[in-house]
């Protein structure tokens, strides 16, 4: 049985931090799909479509990597695309509490599916997008925020 992690997200946008979590996963799992899920509480500042072809570009080469997006519940995702863990990214202690939440509902509405945590090596620490959306809002030089070679205006 192949092992399948989905890598959900808004990825509004996809940034550096996210990248370094995916790299360092893929001789973890067999497939791992970057799936985009609609959060109801938020509003997005690149359209999904955007937001999609972005990443997409950026695992052209890569074939263990899938890239989607889902409405409604992450483990009723995970059934549908046959995903028996969960990929996360921890940059902070915060991060850890709220993740952990997730995980233990995630788990009790599907006691098959598997959350696993990545750290954040330090110096990506800092980056999230919502400071990078801000960044991006204002003028500022985002390159150093996300993945070489995404520049959202080619998209």
């Amino acid at each position: 049985m192949s092992k399948i992690a989905l890598f959900p997200g808004s990825f509004d946008p996809f940034t550096k931090g996210h990248e370094n979590i995916i790299n360092r996963a893929l001789p973890l799992f067999d497939l791992i799909i970057i799936a985009i899920g609609r959060n109801s509480s938020k509003g997005s500042f690149f359209s999904l479509e955007k937001r999609l072809a972005m990443i997409r570009h950026l695992y052209r080469d890569e074939s263990k990597v899938k890239v989607d997006h889902f409405d409604g519940l992450t483990v009723d995702y995970c059934k549908k695309a046959g995903a028996k863990y969960i990929l996360r990214g921890l940059r902070t202690s915060s991060d850890f509490e709220y993740e952990r939440a997730i995980a233990q509902t995630n788990r009790k509405m599907d006691p098959e599916i598997e959350s696993v945590f990545l750290l954040t090596t330090p110096e990506l620490t800092p980056i999230n997008s919502t400071i990078v959306r801000e960044i991006i809002r204002h003028g500022g030089d985002y390159s150093l925020f996300l993945p070489d070679g995404i520049n959202p205006d080619d998209f």
